[in-house]
């Protein structure tokens, strides 16, 4: 199993949470973060021993890239390429993590998640979805690496989806989440699960899903060895 989280976006518990995890997703420096701070991130990471992959987003820093772009597939695939490979430039990734509204566009839109994809085929490396979705069924289409993402701090919905962020009970507490990232982890669906970092409390959810997994005899390490 591996442990992920999404860093670099300006939440302030980074560090924290890097203490906790096997990969990190840096965001780019387009939906949230800056280009310093990718690069800063990328070098802790490296002395840290953390992999490094690309998180991506729409460039809609007023939203968080959390608000759809109605953008082709073939601008998608344009504004992935740019992001990704700025953060490849500085360090080695080994897969593509897209964030917020284009990680869901991805899901549904099998265009889109085929352009995904085509960049993830000319970097080398994997990508990161959901099982059952657009993303994965792209990485089997272009020969790349799919790594299956559940998540730790989300309310899922019973297709494996994440439940509104704007619904009751979305944002599980660090008890639940703990409780929530064994089950996963134990039920053979998962390659890797995420604790966001920019959630309220992300280091303390990150240290409780780390014992958990510990505790409950689940091994993690990086997703590319």
């Amino acid at each position: 199993m591996n442990l992920n989280s999404d860093i670099g976006e300006g939440a302030g518990e980074d560090e924290a949470v890097l203490a906790c995890v096997d990969s990190a997703n840096i965001a780019c420096g387009v939906h949230a973060g800056s280009v310093s701070l990718a690069i800063a991130t990328a070098m802790r990471c490296r002395k840290l021993g953390v992999e490094v992959g690309a998180h991506p987003g729409y460039d809609d820093r007023a939203g968080f890239g959390r608000v759809d772009q109605s953008l082709s597939a073939e601008e998608i695939e344009a504004l992935i390429a740019f992001q990704v490979a700025g953060l490849a430039a500085v360090t080695r990734i080994s897969y593509i993590k897209p964030h917020g509204a284009l990680y869901h566009r991805c899901q549904g839109d099998p265009a889109v998640a085929d352009a995904l994809a085509r960049v993830a085929r000319r970097q080398g490396v994997g990508v990161m979805g959901q099982p059952e979705f657009e993303i994965i069924a792209a990485a089997e289409r272009a020969g790349v690496p799919g790594y299956r993402e559940g998540f730790a701090d989300r309310l899922m919905l019973p297709d494996g989806s994440l439940a509104p962020r704007g619904q009751a009970g979305a944002v599980l507490n660090p008890s639940l989440a703990a409780e929530q990232a064994v089950t996963l982890a134990r039920s053979g669906r998962y390659d890797t699960i995420c604790v966001h970092g920019d959630t309220r409390g992300a280091g303390q959810i990150a240290a409780g899903v780390r014992a958990a997994l510990r505790d409950a005899g689940i091994e993690t390490s990086p997703l590319a060895r």
